[in-house]
């Protein structure tokens, strides 16, 4: 009976020494495993740490190399997140299960490169997460050519705006107007952008509803730049344009003043710009001319002090001339309405718009092209339409019959340099063309 209970007892601590043993033995290897781990993560912070502070010391691709180097290093998996309806960036980090402190930290580091309220729907937003599943950067598209990098680390957030490589080209076009010019210039393969500053170029000279017609010529240089890491398109100056219409040619060439101005003079020399636009909205169709008519709410025959452009509505709408804000507000029948004085003389009021742009109020001085409000069809409208006056010595007068003072003249050396390069514009043009 003792040598059974002795046995027993034996057993007992056998046991008990070989769960001790395993628990300790366990508790170390857990050990080991996390403090692998944290050496792991210290690594990490630490030597980004590092070039952080020897930023001073080194030069930009220096340092865009060594974040590169411990990118590679961690092995960072890239994945995108699309910015979706009700979508902030604030509530995208937020189902990443990042800290509200560090949301608030990369959202005030943002701010400092890029307007956040900007965000579009379906824009893209780049993340590159770690092994551990901890997002370490983040790419956000500033503009075409930019963007905003946010490196992550344990206890500081970097924000920079970086620029982005781009090559330079040039284009020429030709093309024939069967429709109209915006139409036939897309079925040409002429960029959007460009047919846009097309028409603003020539809305001092033509009236695009009255002087276009079939068989129109028109030859365009222009400069672009595509964004190497990207494949996108940034469309920039035109160089030289030419719209024959009946044997007459309008053509201007760009030219850098001596006072270094950018700007369009023809082969005379003599500037495109006119002191007021006769045409302040793009793409849009004349739907009402100035003079008597039967109204269209009253019935009754009206005098019409204006000229009306049918467009969508929000088409944007141009200041007509350099000027200051003399109303802005709602003002009757012609609802949201604005006057801009331009000098003693001249001044042009716009109505029926939907809203105002912002910054725009009573005083505020708007440079000739800027874009002042939206197209509307506020106050007696049927529909959506900017009703466009230009005021003569406080009297609506016929646009189409205004003759407006040209811009600057190029004289002496000024004119000699001028002739020299646009023959040189001329000359790529052609090469381009015909190459």
């Amino acid at each position: 009976m003792l040598s059974i209970n002795l046995k027993i007892i034996s057993s007992l601590i056998f046991l008990f020494l070989g769960v001790y043993f395993f628990y300790n033995e366990y508790n170390l290897l857990l050990k080991i495993k996390f403090n692998n781990i944290d050496l792991i993560k210290k690594q990490e912070i630490i030597s980004k740490d590092n070039i952080i502070k020897n930023t001073k010391n080194n030069n930009k691709n220096e340092i865009k190399n060594k974040i590169k180097n411990i990118e590679t290093k961690n092995n960072l998996t890239k994945f995108k997140i699309k910015v979706n309806k009700g979508d902030t960036f604030a509530s995208i980090l937020q189902k990443l299960n990042l800290e509200d402190q560090t949301i608030f930290s990369i959202a005030n580091k943002v701010e400092n490169f890029y307007d956040l309220k900007k965000l579009k729907i379906g824009q893209n937003i780049l993340f590159f997460k770690n092994s551990f599943n901890e997002i370490k950067k983040i790419e956000l598209k500033k503009n075409i050519d930019s963007k905003i990098i946010v490196l992550i680390n344990n206890n500081e957030i970097i924000a920079k705006k970086e620029k982005l490589k781009k090559s330079f080209f040039q284009e020429s076009k030709e093309f024939n107007i069967r429709e109209s010019l915006y139409q036939d210039g897309i079925k040409n393969n002429v960029p959007q952008e460009i047919l846009i500053s097309l028409i603003k170029l020539y809305s001092f000279d033509l009236d695009f509803q009255r002087d276009i017609r079939a068989n129109t010529y028109v030859a365009i240089f222009y400069d672009m730049y595509q964004i190497v890491e990207t494949g996108d398109i940034e469309y920039n100056d035109i160089n030289y344009a030419r719209i024959s219409i009946g044997g007459k040619n309008i053509e201007y060439f760009k030219f850098k003043t001596d006072e270094g101005f950018i700007d369009y003079f023809n082969k005379e020399g003599k500037n495109v710009k006119k002191s007021i636009l006769k045409t302040p909205i793009d793409g849009a169709r004349l739907s009402s001319n100035y003079g008597m008519r039967k109204h269209p709410i009253s019935g009754y025959n009206k005098m019409h002090k204006g000229i009306d452009f049918a467009a969508p509505k929000g088409t944007p709408i141009y200041a007509g001339g350099n000027g200051t804000i003399e109303y802005v507000g709602k003002n009757g029948g012609y609802g949201n309405y604005i006057r801009i004085r331009h000098n003693n003389d001249y001044k042009t009021a716009y109505a029926h718009m939907s809203s105002f742009k912002k910054g725009i109020s009573k005083g505020v001085r708007v440079n000739q092209g800027d874009v002042i409000g939206y197209v509307g069809s506020t106050g007696n409208s049927t529909g959506p339409h900017l009703h466009y006056e230009i005021i003569f010595q406080n009297k609506q007068i016929n646009p189409n019959k205004l003759q407006l003072p040209s811009g600057k003249i190029l004289k002496g050396k000024e004119l000699e340099r001028f002739k020299k390069e646009f023959k040189e514009i001329y000359a790529d043009h052609l090469n381009l063309l015909y190459e």
